[in-house]
């Protein structure tokens, strides 16, 4: 079922399905920055200017990590001073590189994500269990 949602972003009015967004980014300064579906627009909602639709992707995020939903396999990656809230059923690819980084991109965009085993150890097993589990492949 489609969550929608409409959102006021530089005094335009988007009515977005969450259900097809495939990442979250909450930065130091609170705010939260998703990405469009399909075409790569970034939509950054500040908490202080835009409380009530900041508080809509809150309620959306703590709703889809919650629940064990066939469809999306979310995780919470920190990465470069930020949260990232991902939805891993909807990356193409990963890459391992001999120190033991994993890679990937995010779904639409260009932002790659890099998770070291010593500094992010808990989303690296994560990735890792995900990419088994789904794949049947596994980096050595």
């Amino acid at each position: 079922m489609a969550y929608w949602v409409k959102i006021l972003y530089e005094r335009n009015e988007y009515v977005v399905n969450f259900d097809c967004v495939n990442a979250f980014c909450y930065e130091q300064n609170g705010r939260v920055t998703f990405w469009l579906p399909d075409c790569a627009i970034p939509v950054v909602i500040n908490p202080h200017s835009n409380k009530e639709d900041y508080q809509k992707i809150l309620e959306y995020i703590a709703q889809a990590t919650s629940n064990d939903q066939n469809s999306h396999y979310w995780v919470k990656i920190f990465y470069e001073r930020n949260e990232y809230v991902i939805n891993l059923n909807c990356i193409s690819s990963f890459c391992s590189e001999p120190n033991g980084r994993i890679t990937f991109w995010l779904p639409d965009g260009i932002i790659p994500i890099i998770i070291h085993p010593v500094a992010n150890p808990e989303s690296y097993e994560k990735v890792l269990n995900y990419i088994n589990k789904t794949t049947g492949y596994s980096f050595s």
